[in-house]
């Protein structure tokens, strides 16, 4: 049985010629505001050797996987990259934040451990890499309940390649690590005091790091290593639908007899701002446009496979949006992407999105029916209708869950994952027997070739809108909805992979169509509860039980829909206003 650790910390290195750490040094941050005295822990030895695939793509990405003995948590410890909201970061790059997933004492690498690495290492075999051993001293900072605020431990390390006979190499590092439910704030002031003993922030974040490079092994990125890292961290603190903030109409450009198109110079801000390597200084094209966003996304989902697997909460959801967002692009830049090497693996996309969707739609409705039960005033709430919700959600739960597992852990989901990482290479790689990803159109400008996608996408949805709302109520109007809905979310996500090449006309267009899709989601969600009112409403009856609050929640569901209907077209004409057009 494994368990979860958040872990935030920050590392230091002594200057040269600077004095050890001992409790005489560190007795000043009793008077730190909580803390009412630091704890000499003593000394400790750990042995610890850590675990990866031949290429290395686990420490390229920042996770960790080792077997260590000696301390008080001995065992096996896998260690994924994360930043939650509300933690700060310092002003020479941020804390060190991961969740350390511990797993007890073993020979072999442990399953569930080992699930939470496929989406990485494509169940490539985990094998030791190095070989760590630490003298550890540890200092607590706790309150004047005795529980621990921070912990201080000054390491002198030594590390070698496994199996290596050569002499390992060695040096000495501080860490700092908040408790737990820690405030941030603390390290601060422990940074403070340390700095006047001479330490300084670390060079390296890691012990791993810092043990590959310093014994000089070849370190081989095959993926994009920094934007995996961005991805994790957006995985923690949420970049699914939330709603954007709306940006100022950009002002009328000058009239010109042909545009310029942007340069990658201008939009390759730090490492990998555009993934894939190239040229910094060559014009931006519709390839690197459209391949940015498939990089993204691809990212995204390697990310949030582990967090997805644990159940973090809204982690399958945003799972679902990636693969949703990247399938939307292979379908809507196809002058861009040769259809034969793309729609195979859009197919894929489809049904990953759809094993994902099980339990989140699960989860969503019963929120909704949930949140709408608790309106109803309780003399109005007549039979056990909270627990016949609550049994139908937790039974769908339980098999949702076990079919997820199972679609992660299968052959199927491998495939696809393998796939997806050719695409991240550059040039991107497609299976034998099929084309090259990119078609010709993708060498020009993006001007012309990529807005020419998002307004064909935009015109569909304004086909869609159209004929749904020419229908009459009920159910066929419905589902003309509902397929208006699913271009919505399309238009949509051709705008946000354009911002690349088409600025921030492309990024406000998305945040309209954003505001339709959202009306046409709630619609849709109008119609899924009151189907499942009306299945919980027949086993009620049939247990003789009253269905009249069912009914009444029937009804206001059926009056939430109207009035989404009735607000759909002034949403709209917002979209046509400027028209995409002008705004692209």
């Amino acid at each position: 049985m494994s368990r979860t650790v958040r872990e935030i910390e920050r590392k230091y290195e002594a200057a040269p010629g600077g004095a050890p750490l001992d409790l005489a040094a560190l007795s000043a941050l009793a008077e730190l505001p909580g803390v009412a005295s630091v704890v000499d822990d003593g000394v400790t030895a750990l042995d610890a050797t850590y675990y990866y695939t031949a290429d290395q793509r686990l420490a390229a990405d920042g996770v960790t996987l080792r077997r260590r003995t000696g301390g008080s948590d001995e065992g096996w410890h896998l260690k994924l990259p994360v930043r939650p909201k509300g933690v700060p970061r310092t002003s020479d790059g941020g804390d060190v934040v991961r969740d350390e997933i511990r797993a007890p004492l073993g020979d072999a690498v442990p399953p569930e451990l080992a699930a939470l690495t496929r989406s990485r290492t494509l169940d490539a075999p985990l094998r030791p890499l190095v070989e760590l051993r630490t003298r550890r001293t540890v200092w607590r900072l706790v309150d004047a309940a005795g529980e621990p605020l921070a912990e201080i431990s000054a390491d002198e390390v030594s590390a070698r390649r496994a199996g290596s006979a050569g002499a390992p190499v060695r040096w000495s590092e501080v860490e700092a690590e908040l408790g737990a439910g820690g405030d941030p704030a603390l390290l601060d002031a422990v940074e403070r005091h340390l700095s006047t003993l001479g330490l300084r922030p670390a060079g390296s974040t890691s012990k791993l790091a810092r043990a590959l490079a310093e014994t000089a092994a070849p370190h081989v990125e095959s993926v994009p290593a920094t934007e995996a890292r961005r991805e994790e961290r957006r995985a923690a603190h949420g970049d699914g639908d939330d709603t954007r903030k709306k940006p100022k109409e950009p002002k009328k450009p000058k009239k010109q007899k042909k545009p310029a198109p942007p340069k990658k110079a201008r939009r390759r801000e730090g490492a990998d701002a555009l993934l894939g390597g190239g040229d910094p200084t060559a014009e931006l094209t519709a390839g690197d446009v459209v391949l940015d966003a498939v990089r993204r996304q691809v990212a995204a989902i390697v990310a949030l496979d582990p967090a997805a697997r644990r159940e973090v909460p809204d982690a399958v959801h945003r799972m679902r949006v990636a693969t949703r967002r990247l399938r939307s692009v292979l379908r809507s830049y196809r002058k861009v992407l040769d259809r034969a090497a793309a729609d195979p693996v859009g197919a894929e996309l489809k049904w990953l999105a759809g094993e994902l969707g099980v339990d989140r739609d699960r989860e969503v409705l019963a929120e909704r029916l949930t949140a709408g039960l608790d309106a109803v005033p309780d003399e109005q709430r007549l039979g056990p209708v909270r627990a016949r919700l609550t049994i139908w959600a937790q039974a769908e739960h339980a098999d949702a869950r076990q079919r997820l597992i199972a679609a992660l852990d299968g052959p199927r989901y491998l495939d696809l994952l393998t796939t997806l990482d050719a695409l991240r290479a550059d040039p991107p790689r497609t299976r034998e027997g099929t084309p090259p990803l990119l078609r010709p159109a993708a060498a020009k400008p993006p001007r012309k070739v990529v807005r020419a996608a998002v307004l064909a996408e935009t015109d569909r949805l304004a086909r869609r809108l159209d004929a749904a709302l020419a229908l009459p109520p009920g159910p066929e109007r419905d589902g003309a909805l509902h397929a208006a809905r699913k271009a919505a979310k399309r238009a949509r996500y051709a705008a946000e992979a354009a911002e690349l090449g088409l600025g921030k006309g492309a990024r406000e267009l998305a945040g309209r169509l954003q505001r339709v899709q959202q009306v046409l989601g709630d619609h849709q969600d109008s119609v899924r509860a009151r189907e499942t009112l009306r299945d919980i409403a027949v086993r009620a009856h049939a247990a003789g039980e009253s269905t009249f609050t069912l009914g009444l929640l029937y009804g206001r569901e059926e009056a939430a829909a109207a009035a989404r209907e009735r607000e759909l077209p002034e949403v709209w004409a917002a979209v046509l206003d400027p028209p995409p057009r002008r705004l692209l």
